[in-house]
């Protein structure tokens, strides 16, 4: 044990946390010049595509101390910069004693750099701190090792100057993980106790399991038992992660490995859970990780409704590679069967839907982010209403009630005015302003869920310079007067695209959804009226004209009246089409809704 190093890399976006790995993957020998890319951890299309981290990758390296001629174990984890993908980082940093703190020697200190640091401060990590892409002729390394220095309290002499794209003190990095990241701590001879930080389905051999060993250790062939489900399962093949996987007999306390027991059901495995044997399970669990906190709320529903039960599979298959992914199922009048999910943040639900249709062939539609009122009606008394749809009639309605939050933000001095009037717009309170140190604040509000499940949360990194961090906690109910925004094509209410909104907000609310759709919905031979209502009243109104085909371009010259009888047939057929012809609405137009305050 005292020859293992597990570490994670940590950093803002772009700062080449990805790069980096692939110099210490290359340096180790860990992978040769033929299986060797550009990111080579980041083996989803998405990341590559996008030039974003998504999943966190763990993998083991070998690596031999030049002066001690000592072997060593590195276990890597790369993880995301993202914001939405923070809950990522904190799996991983569960699962290490070290981190390798990424700066950017150009951009600086960033919005998650300083996130992640305190996420690896709290679970008492060894920070290393690198001042990485020296290299660039914008690069600043005085000026931003003065803020690293002020931002973990280190000697100049502790940053080590790196550039991942040239290779430049790599060799610094990896004599750095040996001797300043302390071994794992665990006792081999107790009773098995690992923890479960990620997992991963496999068309052909069910569930990998992703786990550390805390104490004892895990064989072949071994009864195991899943100590948050009861299930119990045999260990078929254990092993440690290279590029490839490498099947071993046995994996001691302070390792980190993967498990293969056959387990096709997706909702057996949970992320957090401990692994322990069947015949002497250790005495208590290991605490997992926090529960995750949805920022934002929409259903998902198939585009053809006999496809529901595929969904429901590749959703469960989806959550256990994305845990932050949350779920329940809801049903649409206009959409049929669905579900109602949550995700950490607007780019989260993007690529969630992107991954439903790449990784699984789902073609999906997602509705109108919202939150889950309390409605009491004249007739029916109390109950909930999570969607439009469900909304009574309001001629019967006595009141709604909404989820309010506390929220603590936490920013820097120089953005408190913005962040403020972000608040005061979302009708939010001030509760209580204090500072932390000279330049960082943290300010608790008291405001409506409902107004920060749409873009709340990006407009916040906006405004700040992505340094404010939000957190929040539900608070219980408290009366609004809100209202069903109903949007009907050619007099059709459609459901998916209603929402529940303040009755302040409504009005514009009601006119920016109009003149996003008609930008969005194609035209058609007809005339196709966009509405917003509340209840009977029309509130906004926009118009896509009628795709016009001329009639009478074939009359040269003639009578005026052999004109007007074709255009007065060309209007009666428009007038009937018009009556039986549908709208098809396209996804972006789903979406519309979201785009609404940019």
């Amino acid at each position: 044990m005292k020859n293992i190093r597990n570490f994670c890399i940590i950093a803002h976006i772009d700062h080449g946390k990805s790069t980096l790995a692939d110099r210490l993957l290359q340096t180790t020998n860990t992978i040769t010049e033929r299986q060797m890319q550009a990111q080579v951890l980041d083996d989803m299309d998405l990341e590559r595509e996008r030039g974003i981290t998504i999943k966190s990758h763990a993998i083991q390296m070998n690596y031999i101390d030049p002066e001690t001629k000592e072997e060593y174990t590195l276990n890597l984890i790369d993880t995301p910069g993202h914001v939405d993908f923070s809950y990522e980082v904190s799996r991983s940093i569960a699962a290490c004693e070290g981190a390798l703190l990424i700066v950017d020697a150009a951009q600086g200190i960033e919005a998650q750099t300083i996130s992640n640091l305190y996420l690896a401060l709290g679970n008492d990590l060894t920070i290393i701190p690198v001042m990485n892409k020296i290299d660039l002729p914008s690069a600043q390394p005085e000026v931003v090792a003065d803020e690293i220095m002020n931002l973990i309290d280190c000697e100049r002499e502790d940053i080590i100057s790196a550039s991942a794209k040239e290779g430049i003190g790599i060799t610094d990095i990896l004599e750095a993980i040996v001797k300043k990241v302390p071994a794992p701590v665990g006792n081999p001879d107790e009773e098995l106790q690992a923890l479960i930080f990620d997992s991963e389905y496999n068309t052909y051999r069910g569930i990998e399991v992703i786990f550390r060993v805390m104490n004892g250790s895990i064989k072949k062939g071994d009864k195991v038992k899943f100590m948050a489900t009861g299930k119990e399962y045999e260990a078929d093949e254990i092993g440690i992660l290279g590029l490839e996987q490498k099947p071993q007999k046995e994996i001691k306390a302070g390792n980190v490995g993967y498990l293969i027991s056959g387990i096709k059901q997706a909702k057996e495995v949970k992320v957090g859970d401990t692994i322990t044997h069947v015949e002497k399970p250790c005495k208590k669990m290991i605490e997992g990780f926090e529960n995750v906190k949805p920022m934002v709320f929409a259903g998902i529903y198939p585009v053809d409704t006999t496809e529901f039960e595929e969904l429901r599979a590749s959703m469960e298959k989806l959550q256990l590679n994305d845990s932050a992914l949350i779920w329940e199922p809801e049903t649409s009048a206009a959409l049929g069967f669905g579900f109602r999910c949550g995700f950490l943040g607007m780019l989260h639900m993007e690529i969630v839907q992107e991954r439903l249709e790449r990784e699984f062939n789902m073609t999906v539609i997602m509705t109108v982010p919202s939150v889950r009122f309390q409605v009491t009606t004249k007739k029916d008394g109390v109950f909930n209403v999570s969607a439009p749809s469900e909304m009574p009639d309001p001629g019967f309605l006595e009141k709604i009630e909404e989820p309010f939050i506390r929220a603590s933000i936490i920013t820097k001095s120089d953005y408190i005015g913005q962040v403020i009037k972000i608040c005061m717009d979302n009708r939010g309170i001030l509760m209580n302003q204090s500072y932390l140190t000279t330049d960082r604040v943290e300010m608790i509000f008291e405001m409506p869920l409902a107004e920060i499940v749409f873009d709340f949360y990006d407009r916040l990194k906006t405004v700040s310079r992505g340094y404010a961090s939000f957190d929040y906690e539900l608070i219980g109910l408290r009366q609004s007067n809100m209202v069903k925004l109903d949007v009907m094509l050619n007099g059709e209410p459609v459901d998916a695209l209603s929402a529940i909104v303040h009755r302040d907000k409504a009005y514009e609310w009601g006119k920016r959804l109009c003149e996003n759709l008609k930008s969005l919905l194609p035209r058609q031979q007809f005339e196709i009226a966009i509405q917003a209502a509340i209840g009977a009243k029309i509130i906004a109104r926009e118009t896509i004209s009628a795709l016009r085909k001329n009639v009478i371009a074939k009359c040269y010259g003639g009578d005026i009246s052999r004109k007007r009888k074709l255009l007065e047939k060309q209007k009666k057929g428009k007038k009937r089409m018009r009556q039986i012809g549908s709208v098809e609405v396209p996804q972006e137009a789903f979406m519309a809704v979201l785009k609404i305050n940019n």
